[in-house]
């Protein structure tokens, strides 16, 4: 069976992690925590950068900073994950949906303004696949409206759009170190933001509502209880391993890059018989090669390419229900205007395999079955 996924192991993950244990200090913000802090800020051109235990955390930190509060509108796409929302539900937030473009995936920039109310006090684009929203256009909305924008970056990590890192262009970006992401740490993500006037609290807050990062910098002789907080904090032995993934960051790159663009390029056909759709990149978008995808006809066929796939020895996947059709969905948010592609588009998506130690053999016959597929 070629699996959907296999995280990548691929330089020092284990040697950092015996490391760690040698260091006598398994908790958060040591070694490695601060090792990989300071790879993003470098490598993303940002000025601070907090650890977290996942981007569903990450996003509840910025929602927190944000100061989200109940009855508050906050605008995103239909098409994400559900940690997108409930970051914001938490607060006691109502989502407002609005449609995606089809080329993207992502929201339809062009459909925010409308969306906006005098109850609105963000917007989340979601960085779909890697491919940057129309951050530009999205920022300038924001600053006419005085809102605050969260980029949910799970997918963007090492991404890029007009030179900048997805994730440091809003005022919180929100990563994610999952498992099923390019760099790993199993579980985990990363809050990224450019203004200082939000370290303080932001190192409250992740530290359960204490000022402890103060106390191990020597700031101060006793830590206290000094506002609302939670445990955002990962240990250092999941911080050993990403930092180990980070290391390798143009060597996982690289190979990502030949696996999207085998499929690319063999599949280049289809598309022109006008059987399937490929990934559409913007100009001005440099992607990570998170995940290949293909488009086709409907979810009548795409159900059926499925079982073909897994027949022949292959693990696909389908991605997000539309939030706004889920129960939750229907109780914390509601649709703003008509809902043209985001469940049309959903429904025809297909994810193909794709990780790291994914061979281009692997890579050939995957094409070849869906070359063989009746359509």
């Amino acid at each position: 069976m070629i699996y959907f996924n296999r995280p990548a192991l691929v330089g020092n993950e284990l040697k950092y992690i015996q490391d760690a244990v040698a260091q006598g200090m398994l908790c958060g913000d040591g070694k490695y925590t601060k090792l990989c802090s300071a790879w993003m800020k470098e490598r993303f051109q940002v000025n601070q950068v907090f650890l977290t235990t996942s981007c569903t955390h990450a996003l509840e930190m910025a929602a927190f900073l944000s100061d989200i509060q109940p009855g508050d509108e906050v605008i995103m796409p239909s098409y994400t994950f559900v940690s997108t929302a409930d970051a914001f539900v938490l607060r006691g937030a109502k989502i407002v949906f609005v449609d995606i473009r089809p080329d993207t995936m992502n929201i339809d920039e062009n459909l925010i303004e409308d969306a906006i109310t005098e109850k609105t006090r963000a917007i989340v684009p979601v960085h779909y696949a890697g491919v940057g929203c129309e951050m530009n256009k999205i920022m300038e909305i924001a600053r006419r409206h005085n809102l605050k924008v969260v980029e949910d970056a799970a997918q963007g990590v090492d991404a890029y759009y007009h030179g900048k890192a997805l994730g440091t262009i809003g005022d919180f970006g929100c990563y994610s170190f999952h498992e099923t992401k390019n760099f790993t740490m199993g579980e985990g993500g990363a809050l990224v933001f450019q203004k200082n006037e939000y370290q303080e609290k932001a190192e409250i807050l992740r530290e359960k509502g204490t000022d402890r990062s103060k106390f191990f910098r020597g700031q101060i002789d006793k830590y206290r209880w000094i506002d609302y907080g939670s445990s955002y904090l990962p240990s250092e032995m999941n911080a050993a391993y990403l930092y180990a993934q980070l290391e390798e960051c143009d060597k996982i790159n690289r190979k990502r890059h030949q696996v999207y663009d085998g499929y690319h390029e063999r599949l280049e056909d289809l598309e022109k018989q006008g059987k399937l759709q490929r990934p559409v990149v913007p100009e001005g978008c440099v992607h990570n090669a998170h995940m290949y995808y293909i488009k086709v006809k409907d979810i009548a066929v795409r159900t059926r390419l499925i079982a073909y796939l897994r027949e022949n020895g292959i693990a696909p996947a389908f991605h997000y229900v539309p939030l706004h059709s889920s129960p939750a969905g229907e109780k914390f948010g509601r649709f703003h205007g008509k809902d043209v592609y985001t469940t049309k588009e959903s429904e025809r998506l297909l994810r193909l395999p794709m990780f790291y130690d994914l061979s281009m053999d692997d890579v050939d016959y995957i094409a070849e079955k869906i070359r063989e597929f009746e359509f």
